[in-house]
């Protein structure tokens, strides 16, 4: 582990640190309160030993800092105190202390609670994983394994600058499904999902709308930017010939309709989206196979 040693006693700190090394740990040391909370800050050490009295930020004080700043990760803090008064301990639980021990200090009860701590902190850690894992999942599309509804709806909320939202929508799939069953028509939407990312920017997002439709965010894109990029995508996806005999141009193919957020479009978010999907209607009126733009792009 990495502990932060906080003692404004040099003895102290020299004694804490030979007996954090002998338990096989890197050590960090800081000399008071201020200077073990930028330290903290800086390396996000897993535990840290601090004196409870120290000029600047006391230990009850760096205990309460540490507890503020902690998001997925955890510190274990143990409080030093030259006397142990139930005061002092019950003082120190209540600033967000995990345990404590006394001074003169004991290498041997130093090293008893920096074991308790490493497992503490590696079951934290475990859950911070487990708990982004869970969110991930929570906002993926099991199939495509694109982001989702949910994760567009989050994604959405954040954009306030020129953006292009690109409803896909994939041609005469229910007859592809009839023809060659669910189990193809799973892998043609897998084959097209993974298309559909591979031809767009990272800084752009592609969800699974619902079924067999999909919506690309474009980010900083004006609407022609957009249209040509929907046109390569829709040209790479054609590329892809998945054969479709119920099909006109007997692979499958894609369609897409495209409304834009600009300066003089300020429209909200339920309004671009029926607007992509009027313009993706428009789309598959016109012959299917084709990018449109939504009527109210105009005058950016």
């Amino acid at each position: 582990m990495k502990i932060l040693i906080a003692d404004d006693d040099q003895i102290s700190r020299m004694i804490t640190k030979a007996a954090v090394e002998q338990s096989g740990h890197e050590c960090i040391v800081a000399v008071d309160g201020d200077s073990a909370w930028q330290l903290y800050k800086e390396h996000r050490p897993e535990a840290v030993v601090t004196d409870l009295m120290m000029p600047g930020l006391n230990g009850l004080d760096l205990c309460r800092a540490i507890r503020a700043a902690e998001e997925d990760s955890y510190t274990y803090v143990i409080l030093v105190t030259s006397h142990g008064s139930r005061k002092d301990v019950l003082a120190g639980m209540e600033a967000g202390a995990d345990d404590y021990v006394t001074k003169p200090l004991d290498p041997f009860s130093l090293h008893i609670r920096l074991l308790a701590a490493q497992r503490i902190t590696s079951l934290h850690a475990d859950l911070a994983r487990y708990r982004s894992a869970l969110t991930e999942q929570a906002r993926t599309d099991p199939l495509t394994k694109l982001h989702n509804r949910l994760k567009l709806a989050e994604d959405l909320g954040t954009l306030d600058h020129h953006y292009c939202l690109a409803m896909v929508d994939v041609d005469n799939f229910k007859s592809y499904n009839d023809i060659y069953g669910h189990q193809a028509g799973d892998a043609a939407l897998i084959a097209i999902a993974s298309t559909l990312a591979g031809e767009v920017r990272k800084s752009d997002g592609v969800y699974r709308f619902g079924g067999e439709e999909f919506l690309l965010v474009l980010r900083d894109q004006q609407a022609e930017g957009a249209r040509l990029v929907m046109e390569r995508v829709r040209s790479a996806v054609q590329d892809l010939r998945i054969e479709h005999s119920g099909d006109p141009d007997g692979v499958l193919t894609i369609s897409a309709g495209i409304s834009a957020f600009t300066s003089g479009h300020r429209a909200g978010t339920e309004q671009l989206l029926r607007e992509a999907d009027l313009a993706l209607y428009a789309a598959k009126a016109s012959g299917r196979n084709r990018v449109s733009l939504a009527g109210a792009i105009g005058s950016e």
